[in-house]
């Protein structure tokens, strides 16, 4: 079988272009799109929504859930679909970017689950989801965050609060190897 293609969608965060080497350093066809790239132009098995400053510059990032494919948020990413699937999210205690430990909390997780018990991650909690949409599940915690990762596997909907794509966090690749087996 043919590796998936997974896009990153930038959503004009300092690292997107560290996740789209992450997926071609895992043998995946990638491409980073802007996010205001029309839906019916994406032809891809997966999507990661990238981290970003804003999340009044999400551009059409809504209508991408709806294309029936796995979805993987990070930082802002997962932020923009808890809010968009009516969860909250809320500005942190912790704007700038610093080493956090991460608990994993669901091992069955097919996202995070391989990382349990905890891993040691990189990331910004300026803003974090406080409550997870309908269908959700939170699967890692911090003693900084409440929901580092969430999960909707009916859904093929993933999140993580950390950057795995930063050399700073363990294990990251993981996370996108993980990714790309949900796609598959």
């Amino acid at each position: 079988m043919s590796e998936p293609r997974i896009v990153v969608i930038d959503n004009h965060g300092q690292f997107t272009h560290l996740e789209g080497r992450a997926l071609r350093d895992v043998g995946v066809d990638t491409d980073i799109l802007d996010n205001d790239t029309d839906p019916a132009d994406i032809d891809a098995d997966g999507i990661v929504l990238s981290g970003g400053p804003d999340m009044d510059r999400v551009g059409r990032c809504a209508e991408y859930l709806d294309l029936d494919v796995p979805v993987l948020g990070i930082c802002l990413g997962l932020q923009f679909i808890a809010k968009e699937l009516g969860g909250r999210v809320e500005s942190g205690d912790y704007g700038g970017y610093a080493d956090v430990d991460v608990r994993i909390t669901d091992p069955d997780d097919p996202l995070v689950g391989s990382l349990a018990p905890e891993t040691r991650t990189w990331a910004s909690h300026a803003d974090e989801v406080v409550e997870v949409p309908e269908g959700f599940h939170v699967t890692a915690d911090s003693d900084v965050c409440g929901v580092e990762a969430m999960s909707d596997p009916e859904r093929d909907l993933y999140g993580v609060q950390w950057h795995p794509e930063v050399s700073h966090t363990e294990r990251g690749q993981e996370v996108f190897e993980n990714f790309v087996a949900i796609c598959e």
